[in-house]
């Protein structure tokens, strides 16, 4: 595969500006709508093989999320494009402005294993949807369903939708390409390593990384909705998830009840009996799973812990410090650490000292307190008593800042993203403000600060 061909055809064919035409788009959008509808049992099957991830898993939270955004870009694809209308300054009386959404031409899409075809598809939409071309490098982690994605994106040419397959280290010189644009989704090591290699031509970019997200259960919170919530959306897709609650700091005076619940609700939702459903989630390979091996202290598990091939069991952690191993990195995986914490603003000013997450929950209920734990922790984004569904809403941008990414997508920040907004003053002719005209004299001072008072 001759990437460096790829990325120079893709360069002449947008300079072509084919892909400007908003016929165009919508025929493009509802073809790719139309190739993911043929391919849906493939791509279940996919899933199971890479994740071990059932249709049911795969339509939750991947597939319909994927469908949302592609349905909100053909219906709005008029309104999303249409020019906007400004009012001008003083300065510019009489004349008019707006704002043209422009595409940035060629986009280098890059997408992570843990919701491989989510997180590869949706930047896909949003930037055929603001008018660009696209390289797009799934995740050699989950192999079967980057085949299934080239499968699905192969209704478009070379030249339109390119899809790079390979290891990392297979397409080491797609990163040092010249991109107008690039949308990355990942670790923080890979994520940097593109920035630099970008950084050469300046090119823009979006980065979501990830982070130890808390999450919080005060003393007055809901605790049994609360534990319902929490394990639904640590044990998610295996913990494998970027926004997934990292570890919970829970009120000294609620721990053990808070704990106990999790662990009636984890019997309930995973086991049958004694015996772990054969529906979990697998973690995605060796490496993964050796790295969460090491970061297990078994003397403070008090459930959970088995190991069965690629199979984690869900896992508590209780009476964990901000010292132990499994604090140094991002969990991603479906263990549970369990701090405890006396006082919430101390919380929050130790929080403030950490690299910023990309997301943060809070459980309780006094008012005043929800508003001063959003208000003044930093964080990408997140739930008041619930985890991780702020993500699933198109009407919510999602993104991360500092360490955690920057940069917002989803519903309409999705076409926002691949798109550059030009500014554009239309004046009139037969109006001129003369005090912007040399010679600079004295009355046309005294005029200027008068305008400006």
């Amino acid at each position: 595969m001759d990437i460096v061909k790829i990325v120079e055809n893709q360069h002449s064919y947008f300079n072509s500006r084919q892909t400007f035409d908003l016929n165009f788009r919508m025929e493009q959008l509802k073809k790719l709508k139309d190739s993911i509808e043929q391919n849906k049992a493939e791509l279940f099957d996919a899933f199971m093989q890479d994740l071990n991830k059932t249709e049911y898993d795969v339509i939750m939270t991947e597939l319909s999320i994927v469908m949302e955004e592609l349905d909100f870009a053909i219906k709005n694809l008029l309104k999303l494009t249409k020019p906007q209308r400004t009012k001008v300054s003083l300065t510019n009386i009489f004349s008019k402005g707006r704002i043209i959404a422009e595409p940035y031409g060629v986009v280098l899409v890059v997408s992570p294993w843990n919701y491989p075809f989510q997180l590869a598809m949706v930047p896909v939409i949003g930037a055929l949807a603001a008018g660009n071309t696209v390289v797009i490098k799934p995740s050699s982690s989950a192999p079967n369903v980057s085949l299934t994605i080239q499968k699905i994106l192969s209704v478009f040419d070379e030249k339109y939708v390119a899809t790079i397959i390979g290891s990392r280290e297979e397409t080491q010189d797609l990163f040092d390409q010249k991109f107008d644009f690039a949308f990355f989704t990942g670790g923080a090591t890979a994520g940097k390593d593109l920035m630099q290699r970008i950084a050469k031509n300046l090119t823009p970019s979006i980065m979501e990384l990830g982070g130890k997200s808390p999450c919080i259960i005060d003393f007055d919170a809901d605790l049994k909705l609360a534990a319902k919530r929490c394990v639904w959306g640590k044990f998610l897709n295996a913990g494998q998830t970027c926004v997934a609650p990292d570890y919970f700091l829970v009120h000294e005076t609620i721990k053990d009840k808070f704990v106990a619940l999790c662990i009636e609700e984890i019997k309930k939702r995973y086991y049958f009996g004694d015996v772990l459903t054969q529906n979990f989630v697998k973690i995605i390979n060796k490496k993964q799973t050796d790295r969460l091996k090491c970061m297990i202290d078994y003397s403070k598990v008090v459930f959970g812990g088995k190991f069965d091939d690629e199979i984690l069991e869900p896992t508590i952690m209780d009476n964990v410090t901000f010292e132990d191993a499994i604090m140094q990195e991002e969990v991603f995986g479906p263990v549970m650490p369990i701090i405890t914490f006396s006082v919430l603003e101390e919380e929050i000013e130790r929080m403030k000292a950490k690299e910023r997450p990309l997301a943060l929950y809070y459980f309780g209920q006094d008012r005043s307190k929800q508003d001063f734990v959003m208000n003044n922790a930093l964080y990408g984004g997140g739930c008041i008593n619930n985890t991780i569904l702020h993500v699933a809403d198109k009407n919510l941008p999602f993104g991360g800042v500092g360490s955690s990414g920057h940069g917002r997508y989803h519903g309409a920040k999705t076409f926002e993203a691949f798109s550059h907004y030009k500014s554009v003053l239309v004046s009139n002719n037969k109006f001129d403000v003369s005090l912007k005209f040399m010679p600079y004299t004295a009355r046309k001072l005294k005029k200027l600060k008068k305008f400006f008072k």
